[in-house]
């Protein structure tokens, strides 16, 4: 129901929604949770099972890096699959697979276990152990989720590369963890066409020494190279002997690695978020369990993709710690016609869908006839996520998708924190374009430059006040840098990165990123890797990156480039610099436009300064210009 109240839009959940709800009352679970969050959080992960329980639910002593479950012994998968096969959800499907050609394919938890322990054993036999890294480099298939599976099940830590990312990117983050393993797909259809995943592998791997074993799965069927010794195919693998349907799962320490994650921060090397068995396991279960309200009747589709931290959390662990099905899709929203996915959501019975506020743009581009041709009644609960949605796609995603009567849960969360941060809950008032209120058990703030709270409705610095059970261990191999990042600007107060505002009552608005970070399509590119890609072509002398408003994308690339002596501007080479970003990081962060320039503003240490070359491409005032070098 649609209300207005103080020229405010509020949107009001129906009795039937309340009544379905796991938490009917907001107020009522966030005051318990605010009062001892300790206890709230102990209690959680009571509902899932550990092979050794907590002696302290949360150790501060040595903060920031602190540690949770303390003393407990668990494994992540454990809890995903096995516990699951006791009860009746055995042959209840885990997933639902469409390739984007229409291949189809389905996995009940029980086929899943014995999929993830056979590929387990695979891993065992490369010589793969407890905290070893193997990196995942595919496409959105079933075997990207049986990989990541199986590395956690041995107690291996997995590195997943987003399918999208080209040579260097994938280089650098082989590089960085020093996997013995690669496992790729031979490729992937995206529109129609195949993206060669193994040929930039084997371009990547040129350079990558520590790489002993690839381990390829068939999934487009073309030609590709297999070095002899080295290059092993996955379903031949798979029916050796010592691909066993058991394999014990590893017992880890709750602060164990789990997985590294990569994530483009101000500087132009990617770094590795780390995340643990433990902790991470609650809050991923507890916020998708509350949040999306999951029960077993629900269809489930997280449109996201494995290789960020969304797929991560809420499309293999989340769901699968909760005994969710979930749906999976292979390829483009748009292909081959603007209805594929309304057309998928009539076929499988979709009840909840959480997307990309790009994606919502994208597709409302193509008006209301489309979606208008399917029965999207199955949906009960939308999602958004990656980035704020403007509240016009809000109103259109919840009008013309979920037929006014499914409340959209608008989250706010980071690859650092692992888990839902800023949330409503089905039970919870909406207003479009505003993430509600931080999850029960979260303490969150918006501070000015001092550290003082802002008044109502003034921006600010974002932080979380109080630990949470998801949240970044550190930064793999730099300590250092994971303090000095989060934790040195205000004492003991986390630092998100992120300006925000909030409304008298309370309710959070996220304005943006103020580092350089430019999100593309709710895609993290840090400026830093943007211009070192151009900066190692041949003719680049130096280069800036800015974001700029884009009405689909959220932000779209521009750059700057200063060519070297003798080298002049044309439309060849910006074509040219363009394709050369595509195969260095990947097509994700292709430039809008780049402009050929004799200068960048610099302040006097050196540094660009990319508020000067924003302000002048909007044709806004660039402000304070005193520390401009010239």
């Amino acid at each position: 129901m649609q209300e207005i109240k103080n020229n405010e839009e509020f949107y009001y959940p129906s009795e039937s929604v309340i009544k379905q709800a796991h938490i009917k009352d907001w107020n009522e679970l966030s005051e318990k949770a605010n009062d001892n969050y300790e206890e709230f959080w102990g209690d959680i992960a009571n509902e899932l099972d550990w092979f050794k329980s907590w002696d302290k639910v949360i150790d501060d002593s040595e903060k920031p890096f602190y540690k949770w479950f303390t003393g407990a012994k668990t494994n992540i998968v454990y809890n995903c699959i096995d516990r699951h096969l006791s009860d009746n959800r055995k042959n209840k499907l885990a997933y639902i697979w469409e390739g984007e050609n229409g291949e189809f394919q389905s996995l009940s938890y029980f086929a899943l276990y014995r999929e993830t322990n056979k590929f387990a054993n695979v891993l065992k036999s490369m010589g793969v152990s407890k905290g070893d890294r193997v990196t995942i480099y595919m496409g959105r298939i079933p075997e990207i989720v049986i990989s990541m599976l199986a590395c956690a099940r041995i107690g291996a830590i997995h590195s997943v590369v987003y399918g999208g990312f080209s040579v260097e990117a994938l280089h650098e983050r082989l590089e960085d963890s020093q996997s013995k393993v690669l496992i790729v797909a031979d490729g992937a259809y995206q529109r129609g066409k195949i993206v060669p995943l193994k040929e930039i592998a084997d371009e990547a791997l040129q350079r990558a020494a520590t790489v002993e074993h690839v381990l390829v799965v068939r999934r487009t069927g073309q030609d590709i190279n297999m070095e002899f010794g080295r290059d092993m195919w996955y379903h031949e693998l798979m029916n050796m002997p010592f691909a066993k349907n058991k394999c014990d799962a590893e017992e880890m320490d709750a602060e164990d690695p789990l997985f590294m994650l990569y994530t483009s921060g101000t500087t132009g090397k990617p770094k590795a978020i780390l995340h643990t068995h433990g902790g991470y396991m609650v809050g991923t279960y507890a916020t998708l369990k509350y949040v999306f309200d999951i029960n077993d009747s629900d269809r489930y589709w997280c449109a996201a993709d494995p290789g960020w931290i969304t797929g991560h959390s809420y499309i293999v662990y989340g769901p699968l710690l909760n005994g969710a099905t979930s749906f999976m899709y292979e390829g483009a929203p748009n292909f081959p016609y603007p209805n594929r996915w309304w057309q998928m959501i009539e076929k499988y019975g979709i009840s909840i869908l959480y997307t990309a506020p790009t994606a919502i743009r994208g597709l409302m581009r193509f008006g209301d006839a489309w979606p208008g041709r399917h029965d999207l009644s199955s949906l009960r609960l939308l999602g958004s996520v990656g980035e704020p949605i403007n509240p016009e796609a809000w109103k259109w995603y919840h009008k013309v998708i979920g037929s006014e009567k499914c409340p959209i849960m608008d989250t706010w969360w980071q690859t650092e924190t692992g888990m839902f941060m800023i949330t409503p809950m089905p039970c919870v008032p909406l207003k479009p374009g505003s993430g509600t209120r931080p999850f029960p058990g979260i303490q969150m703030d918006i501070l000015d430059e001092e550290g003082k709270p802002v008044k109502d409705n003034e921006e600010g610095y974002l932080v979380i006040k109080t630990p949470w059970p998801a949240m970044i261990r550190t930064i793999y191999k730099d300590p250092d840098k994971y303090v000095e990042q989060y934790w040195s600007k205000y004492p003991d107060v986390y630092l998100t990165g992120d300006s925000a505002r909030r409304d008298k009552d309370g309710y959070y608005w996220i304005i943006g990123r103020v580092d350089d970070v430019i999100k593309v399509s709710g895609y993290r590119l840090g400026t830093a890797e943007i211009e070192s890609a151009l900066v190692s072509h041949r003719d680049v002398a130096e280069a800036a990156a800015i974001g700029l408003p884009h009405e689909v994308k959220g932000n779209a690339i521009y750059t700057y480039v200063i060519l070297r002596s003798g080298v002049n501007g044309s439309k060849e080479l910006a074509d040219e610099l363009v394709k050369h970003i595509a195969h260095e990081v990947g097509p994700i962060a292709k430039p809008e436009r780049i402009e050929f320039v004799d200068s960048l503003p610099k302040t006097r240490s050196g540094k660009i300064m990319r508020r000067v070359l924003k302000a002048k491409a909007l044709g806004l005032d660039p402000g304070n210009l005193s520390t401009l070098e010239d």
